[in-house]
């Protein structure tokens, strides 16, 4: 097998297809598609959305310094892409997609009641990086949909269908492969009664 050389670029896929929810200072609420979002740290816990400053949503996003990531599902897939091609300047994105709109608990941002998880955030700094600009952000409460609750108090996301981006497009989740350290943990012997 021979490898191709390709210009640099981001080729690390898939990545989460979240919608990132937002109230503007004069009370208007947004929803705006990102892809280029991830972990960044546990403990504090803290992620990042990237987003180009001529989108509608950055300024939205600068001045209110908070936001909420919304986790997709197969169910969401069509919302999801509207509110990724769609601009809020020319649209309520709420009102299109039919999507309920709930109140964060800890910030005053909406959330999007559809979503199997809702990640509160605040805006701990804003680095300009190029084509965007990267949102770092403290994660302040998290709301989590208690039917993928199971019993033991366990959050099994992977039955709400996540939705992954790729390559332009968006994919659900699949099968499991394996857990972490699975790799390295020792077998069980087989007892004989």
């Amino acid at each position: 097998m021979a490898k191709i050389s390709w210009k640099p670029g981001n080729m690390v896929y898939p990545l989460p297809a979240v919608m990132v929810t937002v109230r503007g200072k004069d009370g208007e609420d947004n929803i705006i598609t990102i892809a280029w979002t991830g972990t960044v740290c546990t403990n504090p816990p803290m992620l990042y959305i990237s987003v180009r400053n001529e989108r509608y949503s950055y300024h939205l996003l600068k001045e209110a310094g908070e936001f909420v990531v919304n986790l997709t599902t197969e169910a969401l897939v069509k919302a999801t892409d509207y509110c990724g091609v769609r601009s809020g300047s020319q649209v309520d994105k709420f009102k299109e997609t039919g999507l309920t709109k709930e109140e964060a608990k800890v910030i005053s941002c909406p959330m999007i009641g559809e979503s199997p998880v809702n990640i509160e955030c605040k805006v701990r700094e804003i680095i300009p990086l190029g084509s965007h600009d990267m949102f770092l952000a403290d994660v302040v409460n998290v709301n989590v949909d208690d039917k993928y609750m199971e019993e033991g108090g366990k959050f099994d996301l992977n039955q709400a269908g996540p939705l992954v981006y790729s390559h332009g497009g968006y994919y659900k989740t699949g099968k499991k492969l394996g857990t972490f350290g699975y790799s390295v943990k020792k077998k069980r012997k087989n007892r004989k009664s």
